[in-house]
């Protein structure tokens, strides 16, 4: 058996030096009086990273980005900084404190990604939307998302190649090495087959590239495929640039990780058009259950019960004006309660009609959790729409609190119960008293659940009703810090 060096004097010393300094900063507490183990707390995150794409390659292109973090100045130091997506960038925006939303504008095509970073107080529940209008043209609409986490793994059902579509997958590398990307396209058929190094894409540090998707298989044209973005090396921030000829534009943000149930929140009480799309990535075939939660209660669409999803095949329903004038929610289940197979899913929405639609996606997400935050809110008949959902068997309370204004007023709070099973539509959400500019809405669960949500923002341009819908999904700003003991014992063997 292969025997370790001996320790020596010094290393011992510098051992025992490293553990006791490393002991000093996380000096677990004391142990509790019952002499039972101490259990996993839950702590404030000490640092976000956000990723923004570059909004628009149109010249008319208007952008407002806004930056909020929940909570209220205490005293501790906290920092962010949301700059270009190169070395050397100026900062876009610089909050100073949780509790006050910031805002900036940018005007044309020549915006570029954005990538951010908040430290201490600024970090827990870190937020950033990016909001574009485009007034004419052929991408004309708005254009909504929230600035991204990085990752490793993205979904986005409901792309296209076909004519008339161009769908742009945009790619932002946040980190100081290169990344290494793969995007993979699946049809009704199966997997979309590429020409050969075009779905593999290196992304420089601190960098951002675009990928028009119909380019990787010229000769196919599809209206409804799912695209999957994954990392051999490295992390970025991923979304798809929608844009489609005599309907409109927008982001489509990624569906939420594999699962055998999904909610797709918050389809507008006038939508004229709704498309489901979904795809099952494994190895089984899937069937699902197809019901809409409205403001009294779930059923069935007709004619749109349920949905069998062949494994690897990205399928689609026509569910044409689904809500008939009241807004609801997408519930998706298994048929069969004991097979649940993992399945992703987006919806195509769009409000308006003939020369004068609007395009929207309303990708699957998951619950609020305990805190989850949407910011550009608007005030204005309609602006912001705020939808709730408990597609669950419990009754939901929720806090919804409007933040100040971006140039000032007063935070307001309202609690809200939702019934099991329907979507409740707050129109209008709280807003801030006696403030100007836009504001962030944050969503807390009090009790039931599971509550998922979504705003709608719209800004009608020459009687187009363009909007933007984004999910709340929990903001990930606190984490589970397990108890350590305190061991300054230095192995020899």
């Amino acid at each position: 058996m292969k025997q370790r060096a001996p320790l020596t004097l010094a290393a011992v010393t510098a051992a025992l030096a490293a553990v006791t300094g490393i002991a000093s900063l996380t000096a677990p507490a004391a142990p509790a009086a019952d002499g039972k183990k101490a259990t996993a707390a839950r702590m404030p995150v000490e640092r976000s990273t956000l990723v923004c794409p570059a909004p628009s390659s149109s010249d008319i292109a208007d952008t407002a980005y806004t930056s909020y973090t929940p909570g209220a100045a205490a005293g501790a130091k906290g920092a962010a900084r949301l700059t270009g997506a190169t070395k050397d960038a100026k900062a876009v925006l610089e909050p100073k404190e949780p509790g006050k939303p910031v805002g900036a504008t940018s005007s044309g095509s020549e915006a570029p990604a954005l990538t951010g970073i908040a430290e201490g107080t600024l970090a827990p529940g870190w937020t950033v939307q990016q909001t574009t209008k485009v007034a004419v043209g052929r991408a004309r609409g708005v254009l909504g998302t929230a600035c991204g986490v990085p990752g490793t793994d993205f979904w986005f059902p409901a792309v296209g190649t076909g004519k008339g579509r161009e769908d742009y997958v945009h790619l932002t590398n946040p980190d100081d090495t290169a990344a290494e990307v793969d995007v993979k396209l699946f049809g009704p058929e199966g997997p979309v087959k590429s020409e050969p190094g075009r779905d593999r894409i290196t992304i420089a540090p601190k960098s951002s590239q675009r990928l028009l998707l119909s380019t990787l298989a010229p000769e196919t044209q599809l209206a409804d495929v799912t695209a999957h973005v994954t990392t051999r090396s490295g992390r970025i921030g991923a979304s798809v640039q929608v844009a489609e000829d005599g309907v409109g534009t927008d982001w489509l943000a990624p569906s939420t990780d594999p699962a055998g149930s999904l909610v797709l929140p918050g389809i507008p009480s006038d939508a004229t058009s709704v498309r489901l799309v979904a795809f099952a990535p494994g190895e089984e075939d899937a069937d699902l259950s197809i019901r809409l939660a409205g403001p009294g209660g779930s059923l069935s669409p007709a004619g749109s019960e349920a949905l069998h999803l062949k494994a690897g095949m990205t399928a689609s329903v026509d569910l044409k004006d689904v809500t008939r004038g009241e807004a609801g929610s997408l519930l998706l289940a298994p048929t069969d309660a004991k097979k649940a197979v993992p399945v992703v899913a987006a919806l195509r929405v769009v409000r308006g009609s003939g020369a004068k639609q609007e395009l929207g996606f309303i990708p699957a997400s998951g619950p609020v959790g305990a805190r989850a935050t949407v910011a550009d809110n608007r005030t204005g008949e309609n602006a912001t729409v705020l939808y709730v959902t408990a597609p669950g068997k419990a009754d939901a309370k929720v806090r919804v609190t409007a933040s100040p204004g971006t140039e000032g007023g007063e935070p307001e709070s309202k609690e809200i119960q939702v019934k099991a099973g329907t979507t409740l539509a707050v129109s209008p959400p709280p807003a801030p008293s006696g403030g100007k500019g836009s504001y962030a809405l944050t969503l807390e669960t009090l009790s039931g659940g599971p509550v998922h949500a979504s705003r709608t923002l719209t800004l009608p341009h020459e009687g187009i009703p363009m909007f933007t819908v984004q999910p709340f999904t929990d903001d990930r700003s606190t984490v589970l810090v397990p108890k350590a003991v305190q061991d300054l014992s230095v192995p020899t063997e």
